[in-house]
């Protein structure tokens, strides 16, 4: 479904169809601005490295594009829900990596080894220190026609700086 979606939505955005009403398509191109077609993803990536290791957090790479209603709804449930929002200020640099016609990405994403081929969005764990830990495909973490609070919570957690630390693993268990 999502890559019919993602098919769909670069043919509207490719033809320049201007939809009138309110549908999905005028509702995401015209005001969802979470990606940056402009931005110097690794440079942002940079960035977040230097941010995640003075604060002990690790990265999270949201990859997607305006276009992708399911990259809108992820971050509509995590920054709109408490629980979710907290957890990840705690333990994440967020970076939202674009992916669309006008900038691609393209040698960032073969460096990080093709998660597009997942489709959208696809996240990236990266360490501290700017390695990847995880590409997490986001078909895991649907529910009907969104996302799972508990499936997003669960991947959150597991991937966190405390899960990954063999001390607070060894106190743990």
């Amino acid at each position: 479904m999502k890559k019919l979606i993602f098919i769909v939505s670069l043919l509207v955005i490719g033809l320049g169809v201007k939809a009138q009403g309110t549908t999905a398509a005028v509702k995401l191109t015209d005001t969802a601005k979470l990606y940056h077609p402009e931005a110097d993803a690794k440079a942002d990536i940079a960035n977040a490295v230097k941010k995640a290791k003075a604060e002990h957090k690790n990265i999270l790479l949201q990859i997607g594009g305006n276009w992708c209603i399911w990259c809108i709804r992820f971050n509509d449930l995590v920054t709109h829900d408490a629980d979710l929002d907290k957890f990840v200020r705690d333990n994440y640099v967020i970076v939202h990596v674009n992916y669309s016609k006008e900038n691609m990405n393209e040698k960032l994403l073969a460096d990080l080894g093709y998660p597009q081929r997942f489709g959208f969005p696809v996240f990236i764990v990266l360490d501290d220190k700017g390695n990847r830990l995880h590409t997490q495909n986001s078909g895991y973490l649907e529910e009907g026609k969104g996302h799972s609070k508990a499936k997003v919570l669960e991947f959150f957690q597991g991937w966190s700086p405390a899960a990954l630390d063999p001390k607070t693993y060894a106190k743990a268990n």
